[in-house]
């Protein structure tokens, strides 16, 4: 995810030889960590199935379909075919996993009350909506007909009520039962991502031409796009401060985790919307701010990869001998 929007991002800012160089990366994170889920499943099925069901930890699987969508919104003007593949797929996955929710987390065997486990990776769950309108919307033109652009709008749709409904269930959360600054993990970016990424399928949503589903949202989505921007860039300052807050002033360590990645992909989110919506709305000075934008994702990535890397060395090659 992270990877394939800073592709994406230098994409639209013309930087040919940066885009090709993030996609290749992310392509080649895609098919490994794919793989090391299969390997998890075939070697670890009852620890799998335990986060796959865990309220805590169950969202972050929506990872998974926003991945897929990112790589196809990618490659779609190269790889059409493959990209229609991935949306499918992709699509599945959040349909059935979110049929799945309700079961999994009030019904099956995690922690009660549920808002208890309310965090930030629940956002993921709008995230994959999102995603799937995105890819749906830039596929549209391509293959014509009404079928993807009704995907686009209905997930869109979709996607704003469960951000909605995630935002009420992680508020009562901190409303309601004590929070720490250890309980202020890197996935609470995702609540920023998850506007920034409906903004973005808005604007395709919106560049789409007239039709049976698009015609008459296209005003509703316009201005839902401008206020989730909105709420979007108000959250940036909030989710920094409250980063100072939790290792400066709590001294919480500064250490890498996977979670850490759910911060560059909000911040390329960002940048991407805010070009975008640049181009649907005719507000050139919010393109600049794209383009200015995805730089400081860029160092985010840059700084979390370096501390994967040391990671894998340190803690994994080298602990383990």
């Amino acid at each position: 995810m992270a990877t394939g929007i800073l592709s994406i991002g230098f994409q639209g800012d013309g930087y040919g030889v940066l885009s090709w160089v993030f996609l290749d990366l992310a392509v080649v994170a895609f098919v490994v960590l794919c793989l090391l889920t299969l390997w998890r499943l075939a070697a670890y099925r009852h620890a799998l199935v335990e986060d796959f069901t865990h309220p805590h930890r169950g969202f972050g699987f929506y990872s998974f379909v926003a991945a897929a969508d990112v790589l196809a919104v990618r490659l779609a003007g190269h790889h059409p075919t493959i990209s229609a593949i991935l949306l499918g797929v992709a699509a599945v996955a959040w349909l059935a996993r979110g049929y799945a929710v309700p079961w999994s987390t009030r019904l099956g065997r995690g922690e009660h009350p549920i808002v208890a486990s309310a965090n930030g990776s629940w956002f993921m769950w709008a995230v994959g909506g999102q995603s799937v309108a995105v890819a749906a919307a830039v596929l549209a033109p391509t293959y014509g007909g009404h079928l993807l652009p009704m995907v686009a709008v209905v997930a869109w749709a979709l996607g704003l009520f469960v951000y909605i409904v995630d935002g009420i269930f992680v508020v009562m959360r901190l409303l309601a039962y004590p929070f720490t600054a250890a309980d202020l993990t890197p996935p609470y970016w995702v609540a920023m991502g998850a506007a920034a990424i409906s903004v973005l399928a808005g604007a395709h949503i919106v560049a789409l031409p007239a039709g049976p589903f698009v015609g008459p949202v296209r005003e509703v989505v316009r201005g839902v796009g401008l206020l989730l921007w909105a709420v979007a860039t108000w959250l940036l300052p909030g989710l920094f401060a409250m980063g100072w807050w939790r290792h400066v002033t709590h001294r919480v360590p500064l250490v890498y985790e996977a979670n850490l990645w759910s911060i560059v992909f909000p911040l390329g989110m960002y940048a991407v919307c805010s070009h975008e919506l640049a181009h649907a709305e005719q507000l050139p000075w919010l393109g600049q701010l794209g383009s200015a934008w995805i730089w400081v994702a860029t160092l985010a990535w840059l700084l979390t990869g370096i501390g994967m890397v040391r990671h894998v060395v340190q803690d994994v090659l080298v602990g383990d001998r």
